[in-house]
């Protein structure tokens, strides 16, 4: 159904009658009196009412041009007036009065925009013209601003009176300053012009570049960098000041701050960091120097770039101290544990400059870590080393510290641990001095012991330590045994099964695969000793039907009593090696060569050097020797010495170091090679990786390149090596040369083959 109720539509009334030209005319001359009745402010006479409807009749009778144009010409004449006043105004007021007159036109423009309010609505909008504001500003801009004799003059004083401030010159006009500047400011926002970065901006920032580039070099070069930090430092906040002050534009503020970090800072840097007794450089070297590094810092931190020759510097400085570390250990080889110690001061040092002066920065943090880790891994001194370190803060070094002190130092372990690379090296000596304070009781602490060992785990992962976790085990299980081989030894006793002449023996079980692997060949024991193993074997394998003993008699202790004549008795405490030799001097022997001791005992000639030596030192001396001097000759004899002494009846004997023993051995004409366990001592003191370990990384890298190319079945050769270096770095990381070559043996061994197409694609072989 359509709706078929009309619409009344009412249209605006429109006037028929044309407005003559008197009419016009009259109108005109009204608005322009009343022009210069505004200009001249004289405009409270004025009715808005009737000079608003003066404009709106003129516009709507379609005179709007000659509104428009008359208005711009009798504006344009006010303007000419004040150019030519401005023109002749002395230096010393021109800025001054340049802005009152911007202020006053602004003013009456204003004014002026309100009465013809209908006119910019309409004829401007329609005939896409200025509005009166807008061509008010554009007017003085082009008749006034750009006058020859005030543009110019204008900019040079402006510009004069920053440079005075700049030289520390008073002045008193920062607001006529700001007040031009916003000046301008206005002019381009009124009409979208440039005149503020055309007559300011631009030569502003130029004249700046040169202040500062030439001020900065003189400074630098006469004064230290720390005070030249403090100088730019001060530059920098009184520039942002005064520009703050000056109202600057946004864009131009941030172009002055860049500018002055370019010539400030960044043309510098490398100086800052060189300069000879005040660089950066220098400073790290002194403790005392923390607050200048931090200014210095704080300063280069404005240009981002710059701060890349502060952590340079501070690298450098972290490698040359640490290699300085390294030389001390190796003409000082005997003081391992100094060296860790050196590198915990070093490290704290230096953590504290990446805190303070580096303000905790994330790529400082970074970069100090690769520093350490440059220097430490040369070779594997350092873990070695830090396995002497743990071990002799575990046999005595944490006695009597608080449960918290003992943990710092903990954690100080495993700081240095993760400077390391290769951890392998670092797992096998520490395994090594483990079974020794293990099986001899040496510990200070077994919560520390287990303590250590959940550090390591939480670093790198349960196989890591599972070993170190196996041997803990058998030291618990062993306990349980021991307990259970008494009372069986009692209740034989009790029984009266006991055999005679069998010696008391503690017995450590040691699961193969957890304990190092000493590979050496069992010595010929006493036979009461042998009597006393061989009953702890019958009881053991009785109860562990399947299992297989396996007697490591490097790594004994005993305990013998001598008795000499005249009656006097001791007690000596001896690993089994130099309780066998001792015990070849029984039953009236006296005297023995070198050669008759070790066909007697079987034991291993650097050992046998080793432990002959210990018994032959001036401190104990049970035996003497024949030849003259510290080491022992091939030919050399032994005699019993049957006038020893001591204050204590309890004499416990300590080996000498391997090295003397090597020393020894250098010295002899020929010998027998040496243990596994000797063979890593050589290789620690030489910072060459142990036979052993190396033979394991050789498996190891082989074993997971098949792992991977299993999985994968196709990759190439630069993609392969990242995958192998990534599963092992967990324990060491294999350079690419040693998996390349590693990877060759899988070839020829027929695990992998190299794609036909590229040889540089390996595929794997099913």
């Amino acid at each position: 159904m359509t709706d078929s109720r009309k619409k009344i539509v009412i249209k605006p009334f429109r006037s028929r009658m044309q407005m003559d030209r008197g009419s016009v005319e009259q109108k005109w001359s009204t608005l322009s009196r009343a022009i210069d009745e505004i200009v001249l402010r004289n405009s409270s006479q004025l009715s808005f009412e009737e000079l608003y409807r003066n404009s709106y009749n003129l516009v709507i009778q379609k005179h709007g041009r000659m509104l428009y144009d008359n208005v711009t010409q009798k504006v344009s004449q006010h303007l000419n007036q004040m150019a030519q006043k401005l023109a002749a105004t002395s230096d010393s007021l021109l800025l001054e009065t340049t802005v009152d007159t911007f202020q006053d036109h602004v003013t009456t423009m204003q004014m002026v925009q309100d009465i013809l309010m209908y006119m910019d609505r309409t004829f401007v909008t329609s005939n896409h013209e200025r509005s009166t504001f807008t061509q008010g500003i554009h007017l003085f801009r082009v008749i006034v601003w750009e006058h020859p004799n005030v543009q110019s003059r204008a900019s040079d004083l402006l510009l004069q009176a920053i440079s005075k401030e700049r030289l520390g010159l008073l002045t008193d006009n920062r607001d006529i300053l700001k007040n031009i500047l916003q000046m301008l400011l206005s002019i381009d926002n009124a009409e979208h012009s440039n005149i503020y970065e055309r007559d300011f901006g631009d030569t502003f920032l130029g004249q700046t570049q040169e202040f500062y580039q030439l001020e900065s070099s003189e400074y630098l070069a006469t004064n230290s960098a720390s005070d030249y930090v403090k100088k730019a430092t001060s530059r920098l906040e009184e520039e942002s000041s005064r520009g703050v002050a000056l109202g600057l534009a946004p864009s131009t503020m941030d172009d002055l701050m860049n500018v002055l970090y370019t010539e400030l800072i960044q043309r510098h840097a490398s100086t800052l960091v060189t300069m000879e007794q005040s660089g950066f450089a220098v400073l790290l070297k002194d403790e005392t120097k923390m607050d200048a590094m931090c200014d210095m810092y704080t300063l280069m931190a404005k240009v981002p770039a710059s701060l890349e020759s502060l952590r340079n510097a501070l690298c450098r400085q972290v490698k040359e101290d640490g290699k300085m570390l390294v030389a001390e250990q190796e003409r000082q080889a005997s003081d391992p544990t100094a060296f860790v110690k050196g590198v915990l001061k070093m490290n704290q040092r230096y953590n504290d400059i990446v805190e303070k002066a580096f303000q905790g920065e994330v790529r400082a943090k970074k970069r100090l870590k690769e520093s350490f880790e440059h220097f430490l891994n040369g070779d594997t001194r350092a873990a070695s080393c830090l396995a002497i370190y743990a071990d002799e803060l575990l046999r005595s070094g944490i006695k009597g510290l608080t449960e918290a002190e003992i943990t710092d130092l903990l954690n100080d372990i495993i700081l240095v641990f993760r400077f390391i690379s290769d951890k392998d090296v670092f797992e096998t000596f520490y395994k090594q001095h483990l079974a020794k304070r293990l099986l001899a009781g040496r510990s200070v602490s077994d919560e520390a012991e287990k303590q250590l060992v959940s550090l390591l785990k939480a670093e790198c992962g349960y196989q890591f330590t599972s070993k170190l976790e196996g041997m803990f085990n058998d030291m618990r299980i062993s306990r349980d045994t021991r307990e259970s081989y008494k009372t069986f030894k009692r209740d034989q006793a009790n029984d009266g099964k006991m055999e005679k002449g069998a010696v008391d023996i503690d017995v450590d079980v040691l699961t193969t695969g957890y304990w190092p692997n000493a590979k050496v060949p069992i010595c010929t024991l006493p036979e009461s000793v042998q009597a006393g193993c061989q009953h702890f074997e019958s009881f053991y394998l009785e109860k562990h039907t399947g299992r297989k003993l396996a007697w490591q008699t490097s790594t004994g202790t005993a305990e013998i009593k001598a008795t000499y004549h005249g009656g006097k008795s001791y007690v000596f405490i001896l690993s089994t090696y130099q309780m066998c030799i001792l015990m070849q001097f029984n039953d009236g022997v006296s005297k023995l060569t070198l050669k008759e001791i070790a066909e007697r005992t079987n034991i291993p000639d650097l050992e046998l050097r080793r432990h002959l030596i210990s018994l032959c030192t001036p401190k104990h001396r049970i035996i003497r020797k024949g030849s003259k001097g510290k080491g022992i000759i091939d030919n050399d004899t032994f005699t019993l010495n049957e006038k020893y002494e001591s204050k204590n009846r309890r004499v416990k004997v300590p080996l000498v170091s391997m090295k003397e023993a090597s020393k020894s051995k250098d010295r002899a004409a020929g010998g027998a090679g040496g243990t596994a366990a000797q063979a890593n001592v050589v290789a620690a003191a030489d910072g060459k990786l142990p036979p052993q370990l190396e033979e394991e990384r050789r498996h190891l890298v082989e074993a997971a390149t098949v792992r991977i190319m299993k999985s994968r079945k196709k990759l190439k050769h630069n993609d392969l090596i990242a995958e192998v270096t990534k599963q092992l770095s967990v324990r060491f990381v294999p350079s690419p040369q040693f998996i390349k070559k590693r990877i060759e043996g899988l070839i020829e061994r027929e695990y992998l083959e190299r794609d036909e197409n590229d040889h540089r694609v390996y595929l794997y072989v099913a």
